[in-house]
């Protein structure tokens, strides 16, 4: 693979990582932390569900992946 190449995937993924952060932390930020802050640390409620949330959008990414990739070579 040329140089050109792989700076080019290597940005790309990036970019794909960089996209999924940025969503990862909105929609976990939007469900689990208070609008007010009380203390300047997370509560040991907003810790957890700071944390499922994390695993659960990582759970559902691999099962869509993996879904998306049987359907892609079942239909080649």
């Amino acid at each position: 693979m040329d140089p050109n190449a792989q700076l080019a995937a290597a940005e790309q993924e990036m970019e794909m990582v960089t996209d999924m952060f940025s969503r990862i932390s909105d929609l976990c930020y939007k469900k689990c932390l208070l609008v007010r802050y009380h203390d300047e640390e997370l509560t040991k409620a907003e810790s957890v569900c700071a944390d499922r949330c994390v695993a659960k959008y990582f759970q559902v990414n691999r099962e869509v992946s993996d879904k998306l990739a049987k359907y892609t070579q079942a239909n080649q």
